[in-house]
């Protein structure tokens, strides 16, 4: 009897259940943003508030520190001889390795060696700080790459340009010719100037042949006085004698 009662309240197969959730509609939405006017757009956006910065408090950050790197030593050594090898030589040449080898340079080092003009080797860190603090500056820029410092005490340009030639590889970049800066270019124009016997030659030659004519001139004008003086006498005189026979 109790599986039979038990029987009617369940529910069977298929059946729906005695309660049964009911779903409503959604409901409109009526918070959607109303359109502004185009001309309230811009007024709004003329009229907006900005904040100004705020400052920084001095306190914020760290306070900048610049750090001095003192040079060392071997620097300092270096810097004293390139200060030297511009005082003792009249000409400093500096040139651009581009690949040569160890040979090659030794070639080069007894082909200058025998016109006095030795071969100098120099970190270009040290030469631009030398360099930097010198009259020298406008050196500085020549100073990129492998180069090397053709040093003399007598202006040997001839010399190392014709050295230069047999060289390929090794390029004139500019030079320091009696404290005058000059580019490629301008060594090859000095080189062709005429030697200083030569023009000492021309000078005295010049000066000799000025007071050469200046002796003549001022033996040639009293000469001339005196020759125009007799010549007035002489024209003179005949009407002298004349009058008195009058």
């Amino acid at each position: 009897m109790a599986a039979t009662l038990c029987a009617r309240f369940l529910p069977k197969q298929g059946w729906l259940p005695l309660t049964q959730g009911v779903r409503h509609g959604s409901k409109a939405v009526t918070r959607h943003r109303k359109p502004i006017h185009f001309l309230k757009q811009k007024l709004l956006a003329v009229t907006k508030y900005i904040p100004p910065p705020r400052p920084v408090p001095p306190d914020a950050y760290p306070p900048e520190t610049t750090l001095v790197q003192e040079d060392s030593g071997f620097v300092l050594l270096l810097k004293r001889d390139l200060k030297k090898v511009f005082q003792d030589h009249k000409m400093v040449a500096v040139v651009q390795n581009s690949g040569s080898n160890a040979e090659d340079m030794i070639t080069l080092k007894q082909r200058l060696y025998k016109h006095g003009i030795s071969v100098k080797f120099f970190p270009n860190q040290v030469m631009r700080s030398f360099l930097s603090e010198s009259v020298y500056c406008n050196m500085t820029p020549l100073f990129i790459g492998p180069t090397v410092l053709f040093v003399s005490k007598e202006p040997k340009v001839k010399e190392m340009l014709s050295a230069l030639r047999a060289s390929p590889q090794m390029i004139l970049l500019g030079a320091c010719i009696e404290k005058s800066l000059l580019s490629a270019q301008g060594v090859v124009s000095y080189s062709r100037l005429p030697s200083v016997t030569v023009v000492q030659g021309e000078l005295v030659s010049g000066l000799t042949m000025l007071t050469s004519q200046t002796s003549s001139m001022l033996q040639r004008h009293p000469a001339h006085l005196s020759a125009l003086l007799h010549q007035y006498i002489k024209q003179q005189s005949p009407n002298d004698g004349a009058e008195e026979a009058t």
